[in-house]
């Protein structure tokens, strides 16, 4: 299930990165509208992980059905909404669309990165939870929790500051077209 469920998160991000300026273009999402969006995603799966709760990016009851054979687990639910959720789409295409080839060049760097860390920790997670026990486990999902609330909390900042920019922008343009006609 490992190898199947890193490769299907791994190709969703990257198509994600590399298709998602489009979207945004087609439905005429702006960068810090999409940046809100995803903080709050993101804030949600830190609390249900701060609270020890199965965050809403599981499976349906419908997807859990159809993935019974183990090797459609791999894909779904595991490969796709777990590991290659609204979080991680949102991280992927907010970093990728600031448009500089460099920035694009870590995103993915990182996302392979992360999946091969991933797939470690999946090929050894019985010998990992064995290891650190149940409230190891928590401890550590509550810490990783907490550090997803930082960022979707800078997230929101960033998106939010974005926007009170544009509107002071556009309130200096007013002023001043408004200034050259009286």
């Amino acid at each position: 299930m490992a190898p199947k469920a890193v490769i299907a998160a791994t190709i969703r991000l990257i198509i994600l990165a590399l298709v998602g300026r489009y979207i945004f273009m087609l439905f005429n999402i702006t960068i810090p509208a999409f940046r809100i969006a995803g903080g709050l995603l993101l804030l949600m799966i830190a609390f249900s992980m701060l609270y020890g709760t199965t965050p809403g990016t599981k499976s349906t009851e419908k997807e859990k059905q159809e993935s019974v054979e183990k090797e459609m687990v791999g894909v779904i639910p595991l490969g796709i909404p777990m590991l290659a959720g609204p979080g991680a789409i949102s991280t992927v295409m907010l970093y990728i669309s600031h448009g500089d080839i460099w920035d694009a060049v870590i995103v993915f760097i990182s996302v392979f990165a992360t999946m091969a860390l991933t797939y470690i920790f999946l090929a050894n997670a019985d010998r990992i939870f064995n290891r650190v026990g149940r409230v190891g486990s928590l401890a550590i999902s509550r810490i990783m929790g907490l550090i997803l609330a930082t960022v979707a909390i800078q997230f929101l900042i960033n998106g939010a500051h974005e926007i009170a920019m544009a509107w002071a922008q556009e309130i200096i343009n007013l002023n001043l077209v408004l200034g050259i006609c009286l």
